[in-house]
């Protein structure tokens, strides 16, 4: 049997190392719901991206370190257009720096699919181009290794 490939789904899902350093990388997709709206036009809380940061978080420190760490500190929290219900998210993150238990990470957070509902109530479309919504730099830490 021949394997059909949407000719607009060519691109190229992004792998689980950084190529410049070899540091792991981390990727989410998925579509936000009418359950993560907070306020009035289906917008959704800030608060919630950041959810979904250290959920992005969590995955790099268990492919760096095989345990959840944690999310210790943001140092750079940038909020750049809204989140709304129906718009498809793809977060990425890398691990930049490695110390003994502290790990550097960045992170983004764009939209690649939006509703139309110009053109119906179920309708949506692929943007031209991934719109950035949020962007984090923090650190992770990893626990102190078992004696």
């Amino acid at each position: 049997m021949e394997k059909k490939t949407c000719p607009d789904c060519q691109e190229k899902l992004p792998s689980h190392k950084t190529e410049e350093t070899g540091l792991p990388a981390a990727f989410l997709r998925f579509r936000v719901s009418q359950m993560d709206v907070t306020y009035g036009g289906g917008i959704v809380a800030g608060g919630t991206v950041v959810k979904w940061f250290g959920d992005l978080a969590t995955e790099l420190c268990i492919r760096y370190d095989g345990d959840e760490g944690l999310l210790a500190s943001y140092d750079l929290l940038e909020f750049k257009r809204p989140v709304h219900a129906g718009d498809y998210l793809e977060f990425t993150g890398r691990i930049t720096k490695v110390g003994n238990r502290s790990r550097r990470i960045e992170m983004e957070c764009y939209k690649v699919l939006a509703p139309d509902p110009d053109r119906g109530p179920t309708a949506a479309r692929v943007l031209p181009e991934p719109e950035l919504v949020a962007r984090a730099h923090g650190t992770v830490v990893a626990p102190k290794p078992k004696a």
